[in-house]
């Protein structure tokens, strides 16, 4: 029977005696999780003020995150998942406006909360390994319940965006949505009840929560959890649960593929797993070396359900539109791009025209919102429209392709460069982990790719040979090669593992890193900048009126 609330989902699982939680100390039967959840919305109950019934979690992953997400299904309140990579006044300000009534954390989260103000009182923060917690709990029924109000409409979740291309924002999420996420990705990705998910990704963030524990729930599969990821840590526990799928983020994924290569590695039990921006390269070295199928598809802690998988498609292709209402338009008049004409590399010939925004006509209803900031909702729905702030382009068989973020065109010489294709052939390189390439002004006119690349401990920018490793990539043409180059062993990144862009763009070549500037022509070669070489290149956006553009 498809039920419509998180909490009628988790009430179906009491009396369940199969495996619901595992960590590598413990499992829990479905009906022990099911029964911790429920203490834990019995005590937030007997907490509850007046205000929003906000709840702020900051834990990694651990049994506790699971049982509190649990606990607010049941009780009806709403989990604020607390991004601990986060510092400082950006923390504070993030928690702050989501109005938490409560605060679970542990000693460690403690000390990162220390000094600011969440508007929460000390009394109200839950130590889970504090001293008295556990005497809290013990005293509290577990009989399976829920609160009778509890509907579809019922807020479950207040998910942080990933911050990636600018400030977070907490997107909101019903129990009926997440219900609804749950019963259809557990068809999609094929979660079934004899299925070990292993969750390395974060559950602060939608990937975990609507990728991997909502179908597990929905199928009865049994959940075990990291709690961070480590490349290190992935097969070791991988082959300890016995693990089937897992979700991941594309950067994630070329840690484990940057880990030493054994025979031994396809001698594991995964099948599948789902995920975001793990290139076709990737995905296939993923299946040679691992045995595991990456199934790329497309969606957010906002909206899904635009795209339908296709397997059959191209590589690099997210699938065919849902329905008729997904379409890729120009912003600017809302017509429809018409198909985009591939090379023999696969990529657009006609950009200017094929390329545009993916849109949902009709899914402006289905899009619940952020909360407390009406200007976000306003750029995501216009016109009554639902509008992505992703560019993609449908080729002519009909299948979608992604093209970037909507900041992802850079105009070089009066033409369009696709910073992600710069991306995705800078990732073909061995021994570069990451990979982000952004437009950076120029000190005449126009704009210059510039690209930070993350390579391992131990590896040297010259170790690259990165001006012939270019020049051997036939699908890149020559205003796509980055004129700087930004070199990292750690870029800056979000908490759920994705590179945080529109910082790593606001440094450009101003960051502390160390930067290579190509130079020279017939055969250019990348050398390091000095102080002086920064110095000088200031000069000249001054010198030409243009210091303006540099932040």
């Amino acid at each position: 029977m498809r039920r419509d609330t998180i909490a009628d989902l988790l009430l179906d699982r009491a009396g369940d005696d199969h495996p619901g939680l595992r960590t590598r100390e413990r499992t829990w039967t479905w009906d022990e999780v099911v029964r911790e959840s429920a203490a834990r919305a019995r005590l937030a109950r007997d907490l509850r003020a007046d205000g929003p019934f906000h709840i702020g979690v900051l834990l990694d992953n651990v049994p506790e995150y699971v049982f509190w997400l649990g606990a607010a299904a049941l009780g009806g309140a709403t989990i604020i998942g607390i991004n601990p990579t986060r510092r400082g006044s950006t923390l504070e300000r993030e928690v702050r406006h989501t109005d938490p009534m409560l605060v679970v954390t542990d000693e460690a989260g403690l000390k990162l909360l220390d000094g600011l103000d969440l508007g929460v009182p000390r009394d109200r923060f839950l130590i889970v390994d504090g001293d008295d917690y556990a005497a809290r709990l013990a005293a509290q029924p577990r009989e399976p319940y829920r609160e009778p109000d509890i509907t579809p409409e019922t807020q479950l979740l207040l998910l942080f965006t990933s911050g990636t291309t600018g400030a977070s924002k907490a997107a909101r999420c019903s129990q009926g949505r997440l219900a609804r996420l749950g019963h259809a990705n557990s068809g999609k990705y094929d979660v079934r009840r004899h299925d070990v998910t292993y969750c390395c990704m974060p559950l602060f963030h939608g990937n975990a929560v609507m990728g991997l524990w909502a179908p597990s729930l929905v199928a009865g599969a049994t959940v075990t959890l990291a709690p961070k990821f480590s490349a290190s840590r992935f097969l070791p526990d991988v082959r300890f649960y016995g693990a089937t799928f897992f979700t991941y983020v594309g950067k994630a994924v070329a840690y484990v593929l940057a880990t030493p290569e054994t025979p031994g590695d396809a001698a594991n039990a995964l099948t599948h797993a789902f995920g975001t921006e793990a290139s076709p390269e990737d995905q296939a070295e993923f299946l040679r070396r691992f045995g595991c199928r990456l199934i790329e598809a497309y969606g957010s802690s906002e909206g899904s359900g635009m795209i339908k998988l296709a397997p059959e498609g191209p590589p690099g292709a997210l699938g065919r539109p849902a329905h008729a209402g997904v379409n890729v338009v120009c912003p600017e008049t809302r017509e429809i791009c018409p198909p985009a004409l591939l090379d023999e590399h696969g990529w657009v010939t006609n950009a200017e025209a094929a390329i545009g925004e993916i849109v949902d006509v009709d899914g402006a209803a289905r899009f619940e919102g952020y909360y407390k900031n009406a200007a976000a909702d306003a750029e995501r729905v216009r016109h009554g429209w639902y509008w992505t702030g992703d560019l993609g382009y449908l080729d002519e068989a009909g299948y979608l392709h992604f093209a970037g973020r909507s900041g992802d065109w850079i105009r070089v010489d009066g033409e369009n460069i696709s910073a992600l294709l710069t991306e995705r052939v800078l990732r073909r390189h061995p021994r570069i982990v990451a990979a982000a390439a952004f437009a950076v002004p120029d000190p005449r006119s126009g704009d210059q790719v510039m690209a930070a690349i993350e390579i391992p401990e131990g590896t040297a920018f010259e170790d690259l040979a990165l001006p012939a490793f270019l020049a051997e990539q036939a699908d890149l043409g020559t205003k796509g090669a980055p004129r700087f180059v930004r070199v990292s062993h750690a870029l800056p990144a979000t908490g759920s593992g994705k590179l945080r862009k529109k910082e790593i763009q606001h440094d450009g070549w101003r960051t502390g890193d160390q930067v290579h500037r190509w130079t020279g022509r017939g055969a250019p070669d990348y050398v390091p900048m000095t102080g002086e070489d920064k110095a000088a290149l200031r000069a000249e956006f001054a010198a030409n009126g243009r210091q303006r553009f540099l932040p």
